[in-house]
């Protein structure tokens, strides 16, 4: 495959993986190591794909599936405690989620929401994928997708709702002990 083709599809597919990364792995450097690995992917299998107009479907799904296998393979194995991160550790992309005021909130609400939910809400949402896309990408029909949509946003609005109320400061009345005439 010729670099600057490879070039290109990096350029314009890499924050949005990176997105769907961050929203499965919540951990910065974890989500770069996905949206890398699935980069490498694309540079051993990606002359397999038949239409270059599925890459983004292709890219998704193998992100996807990389994030199970990893997940898999972690229960199998007893890890060490997560260390908090170095200095030396490089700094992750920005990356801009939601454009609006509550973006932050948002966010942290979407992490709230069960992770069989989450996984559609983003890809809908953040990735703009359509129904087929996503039912491709998760393996699961197109009925699944839409029941998942559903219940995800109810929980989001209820993580919302619940962040919101936290963060609106409670007025208590000024009380002197003396009657107001």
């Amino acid at each position: 495959m010729p670099s600057e083709v490879f070039t290109q599809l990096v350029d314009a597919h890499y924050a949005p993986l990176y997105r769907f990364a961050l929203s499965l792995t919540r951990n910065p450097s974890d989500a770069c190591d996905l949206t890398q690995q699935t980069f490498f992917i694309w540079a051993r299998k990606g002359e397999q794909l038949r239409e270059a107009a599925k890459a983004k479907s292709w890219l998704f799904t193998t992100l996807y599936r990389e994030f199970l296998r990893g997940r898999r393979r972690a229960e199998h194995v007893t890890a060490l405690e997560d260390l908090p991160p170095g200095e030396s550790d490089p700094a992750a992309p920005h990356v801009d989620f939601v454009t609006g005021m509550d973006a932050g909130l948002v966010v942290e609400a979407l992490q709230e929401v069960d992770e069989i939910y989450r996984v559609p809400l983003t890809l809908f949402y953040l990735e703009d994928l359509a129904y087929k896309e996503i039912a491709d990408s998760l393996e699961v029909p197109i009925g699944t997708v839409m029941s998942r949509l559903s219940r995800g946003k109810a929980q989001l609005r209820a993580a919302l709702a619940r962040k919101e109320s936290a963060r609106t400061p409670q007025v208590l009345p000024f009380a002197t002990g003396r009657k107001i005439s």
